[in-house]
């Protein structure tokens, strides 16, 4: 009897256009992101972070595969992150000594020990640091779009709100603005679940955060937002149908928030059964990898060796700036206003 061959098992084409280089560069960062926020929660139960800490714990996803699809590299296209998308940052080019830097409030960090978290900028890289007034950042980025198309410059804008700041006017009346002018910008609309403490049904009436933006005349679509290579190619999309002249796209995330507003939030208003569920059931990370395994994108020898160098990074960064000095108090007034005078040490007790 003649022998069959039998057929090998191939692995499943990789979609949305990416190498398998890509693949292990996206869980790098998402890897990163999420030990360089579990350093600072060490650091901020140890007292070293000054000020309150953000964690995007669950939600490294949706800001990873949005940036991705970005054009990166010094004056290409540019992103305004809110304080859960510390991974679209990095992923930007910003460094997680500067990120360890900025949270201690260090005289050698971006802002020179004057703000926390991610309010810093690096404009030539591609990144506009967020204002604390959430939605203000929509209209900011739509007049920064709108440059783009008068220069005539091939560059686009990608600015992330959360279901909470679209409740603010000024989130409508920006991409209303973006939408008459046609700016090349996409917008990330997380639905995350919570507006602080506040649940979506007390907040809108819709299902779905994209409906609230259709009326503008604006093209929306919902995704996954847990799901990496959907989001990377939801957005890859919306930035190619910007670039070349259609305007605005609007991109809902469907995510979950799983820690508190902030460090300080003990999230009491959340069963501890539905965190517990997100946690086991739709992790990003977790789903990536099983992605990346299954069908042979990647072993675990690659992953290892990524959380191995990611671990070394971060370590390296931490004992480089843990015990960097604090601003001096005369570095007060450079930097506040145009043309500062020149002050004494305690010039505060001449007033």
């Amino acid at each position: 009897m003649a022998s069959r061959t039998v057929p090998t098992t191939q692995p499943l084409a990789i979609p949305a256009g990416l190498a398998r280089e890509q693949l292990l560069e996206i869980y790098r960062y998402l890897r990163l992101t999420r030990t360089l926020e579990e350093r600072l929660t060490a650091l901020y139960r140890q007292s070293k972070v000054i000020g309150g800490l953000f964690r995007s714990l669950g939600q490294e996803g949706e800001a990873v595969g949005a940036a991705y699809a970005l054009e990166r590299g010094r004056n290409r296209d540019l992103l305004s992150p809110l304080t859960r998308n510390l991974g679209a940052m990095l992923v930007m080019g910003a460094q997680p000594i500067e990120i360890l830097r900025q949270y201690m409030a260090k005289a050698g960090g971006p802002t020179q020990g004057r703000e926390m978290n991610i309010h810093f900028n690096d404009l030539e890289l591609g990144y506009l640091g967020q204002i604390s007034h959430l939605g203000d950042m929509l209209p900011v980025m739509a007049g920064i779009t709108l440059t783009f198309r008068l220069r005539g410059e091939p560059r686009v804008g990608l600015v992330y709100i959360g279901d909470g700041g679209m409740s603010a006017g000024a989130f409508h009346e920006g991409i209303n603005f973006a939408a008459v002018q046609r700016c090349p910008l996409v917008v990330i609309g997380e639905y995350n679940h919570w507006a602080y403490s506040t649940p979506p049904r007390t907040q809108f009436a819709v299902e779905h955060l994209a409906d609230r933006v259709k009326g503008y005349g604006v093209a929306a679509v919902t995704v996954d937002g847990n799901d990496v290579l959907a989001v990377y190619e939801a957005t890859r999309h919306a930035v190619a149908r910007a670039r070349a002249g259609k305007g605005v796209h609007f991109i809902e995330v469907k995510t979950y928030r799983r820690k508190g507003h902030a460090e300080h939030d003990d999230q009491h208003y959340v069963g501890a059964d539905e965190l517990d569920r997100w946690a086991k059931e739709n992790d990003p990370i977790d789903r990536f990898v099983k992605q990346l395994l299954q069908h042979d994108w990647a072993d675990e020898r690659d992953l290892t060796d990524i959380d191995g160098r990611v671990q070394a990074e971060i370590d390296q960064a931490t004992d480089a700036c843990v015990d960097d000095p604090l601003p001096p108090p005369e570095s007060a007034l450079p930097g506040v206003y145009a043309s500062p005078a020149a002050a004494a040490r305690l010039w505060f007790r001449s007033l």
